[in-house]
């Protein structure tokens, strides 16, 4: 394997962030969301989106290379009290200390590479450097890679679920929530 690092996103990286999150969703997610959801995502409004985080914030987006190549990402930071509350509304007393990862892909050509644990180990080490004390994630319950990938971390569903709207199709997600000191293990 070429010389694979961890560093953080600038904005010129937003197209090929946007690029990764498409082409990795059209994919991973082909049993998870109708075809017309994923053939209507627009490269442009994504490549905007990640143009306007990595220039704003509130997130921090790192990515993971592998020699020259971009191979994947994870954007993180405060959690919303919303994201944070229990199923009944109960905001927990740690919720001003958590936060939300809410994006971590590697471009499947590239999996398996050890690239996510990296992801996510970087972002845990600066999110813990800023003060928060655990991270949660919303994942699709029937993404069993991402439910496997992040229990190797230690983080585990937390007992709240929630269902979106997926092009008219309910897609039922898993909060999980763990530790930011990582201890990546082989599953």
């Amino acid at each position: 394997m070429a010389d694979a690092e961890v560093r953080e996103a600038v904005a010129s990286d937003a197209a090929e962030i946007a690029r990764i999150q498409l082409t990795t969703w059209r994919t991973a997610y082909t049993e998870l969301l109708p075809a017309e959801v994923l053939d209507g995502l627009d490269p442009a409004a994504a490549e905007q989106e990640w143009q306007q985080a990595l220039t704003e914030g509130p997130v921090t987006v790192l990515v993971a290379t592998e020699g020259s190549w971009i191979v994947g990402f994870c954007a993180a930071g405060p959690a919303p009290e919303p994201e944070v509350a229990a199923a009944n509304g109960t905001v927990p007393s740690d919720a001003s200390t958590v936060a939300l990862v809410s994006a971590l892909l590697v471009e499947p050509r590239w999996g398996r590479r050890g690239h996510g644990g990296r992801l996510l180990g970087e972002m845990a080490q600066r999110l813990a450097a800023t003060g928060a004390t655990r991270g949660i994630v919303w994942v699709p319950e029937a993404d069993t890679a991402s439910m496997s990938f992040f229990g190797t971390a230690g983080w585990a569903p937390d007992g709240t679920v929630r269902t979106l709207d997926a092009g008219g199709r309910p897609l039922r997600e898993l909060r999980l929530s763990g530790p930011l000191e990582l201890q990546l293990k082989t599953p």
